[in-house]
């Protein structure tokens, strides 16, 4: 029997909800492109309840002890001392969500011999060495799609929130003012502007869709074209590159993994070959933006906005400047776990371990590493590598 150990965030501050505010969600079956969701044997949970907080427990507790494994749950993931480093040496599975992430770096790995499996409840496994994972043969796996529509959805807010400067407008309503001056000497139109995502993939095609709408100008890059059609439904103009696309964008919108290759992909050197007064907005991950190199930019004006639900580390040390700087509409990382993308990706990761335990194969679509080497989508996206480096100041947020 298998010791499952599964790292959530922490529960609402007054307590799990006793009555939510809506009775269902909508039932999605199939995805945009035909991937069909989530299609476990069966689940344990009300759909639209909080499952990725840790009393939620991803609806796994009954399913996995009714088979003589063990799960143990928590919240406390960071330092030498929490919880998940003491149970970490004997499990042969870990679960961790990227709101919230348990970093498998290459050392942690190391501490753990009978890790098998490091599984994301939703979409991103860069919190893995993957590297490491690679060479000590641990397979990898996420729920794809699960939540990209959630993602996409989140962008386009962002995008209109910043540009019609939306959030300082709703503080002067808050302060009881009527400031009309104050809330407009910065909101503009989105129609017209040239609109462009790093990469085009289900979260980046689906913004592109949706953005079709606001009759704007739409560009993309990504290392994988998009059919001829497609391009011509969408009117997109692919860029080989991503400093060729910038020049050209009134908003960027990142939509790619983090790996090696894209670490820091937004520096002082790329930022400088954007418009003066852009906008960006990150829901992909904090570390493709050099921190500093944001908000040196905001302060100076070369970027009109920053809009970001990711961070580096998560959760990010209360005195990290993304907080504080000017122009901002940061989320902590909620874009991806509302409550309809928690029910797609508990009943995806309840999927992905009904074929682990049952040694049936994971779907395709599901895998990062298997067999020592990229697999699946992971071989379509990802680069072999480590990008967890620096993942140990997330310890500071409960110091603080």
């Amino acid at each position: 029997m298998a010791k499952v150990l599964c790292v959530l965030y922490d529960d609402p501050v007054g307590g799990m909800p006793k009555k939510y505010a809506r009775d269902d969600i909508p039932a999605i079956t199939r995805y945009h492109d035909g991937q069909t969701a989530p299609t476990p044997e069966a689940i344990d949970f009300t759909p639209g309840q909080l499952l990725g907080s840790v009393s939620g427990e991803l609806g796994l507790r009954r399913f996995l002890e009714s088979q003589g494994h063990t799960l143990v749950v928590t919240s406390d993931k960071d330092g030498p001392n929490s919880v998940f480093e003491r149970e970490l040496h004997d499990a042969e599975v870990v679960i961790s969500q990227p709101f919230w992430p348990a970093y498998l770096t290459a050392e942690r790995i190391a501490k753990a011999p009978r890790l098998k499996l490091a599984l994301t409840a939703g979409i991103g496994s860069d919190h893995v060495d993957l590297q490491a994972a690679i060479e000590r043969g641990i397979t990898v796996a996420e729920v794809t799609y699960c939540n990209s529509i959630s993602v996409a959805e989140h962008v386009v807010m962002m995008i209109l929130s910043q540009v019609r400067n939306y959030l300082p407008s709703h503080e002067w309503v808050k302060q009881g003012g009527w400031n009309i001056a104050d809330c407009v000497e910065r909101a503009y139109d989105l129609e017209g502007m040239h609109v462009g995502t790093v990469a085009a993939g289900r979260i980046g095609a689906a913004v592109l869709r949706r953005l079709k709408a606001f009759d704007v100008k739409l560009h993309y890059m990504d290392r994988h074209r998009l059919p001829a059609d497609v391009e011509r439904e969408l009117g997109a103009t692919w860029h080989p590159d991503v400093e060729s696309m910038v020049k050209v964008c009134d908003v960027v919108t990142i939509n790619c993994p983090l790996h090696p290759e894209t670490e820091h992909l937004f520096d002082e050197k790329m930022i400088a070959k954007m418009k003066r007064g852009a906008y960006i907005i990150n829901t992909a991950r904090g570390k493709i933006c050099d921190r500093d190199a944001i908000v040196r930019a905001l302060e100076s004006g070369q970027l009109a906005g920053y809009a970001g639900d990711v961070w580096f580390p998560q959760p990010a040390p209360r005195d990290h400047p993304w907080r504080t700087m000017p122009h901002q509409g940061m989320t902590p990382h909620t874009s991806g776990t509302t409550l309809s993308a928690q029910t797609r990706y508990a009943a995806g990761t309840r999927e992905i371990l009904e074929c682990w335990f049952e040694k049936r194969p994971i779907r395709d679509e599901y895998l990062i590493v298997d067999g020592g080497q990229l697999a699946g989508v992971g071989a379509h996206s990802y680069s072999a590598g480590n990008a967890t480096t620096g993942s140990e100041e997330a310890s500071r947020f409960k110091a603080t």
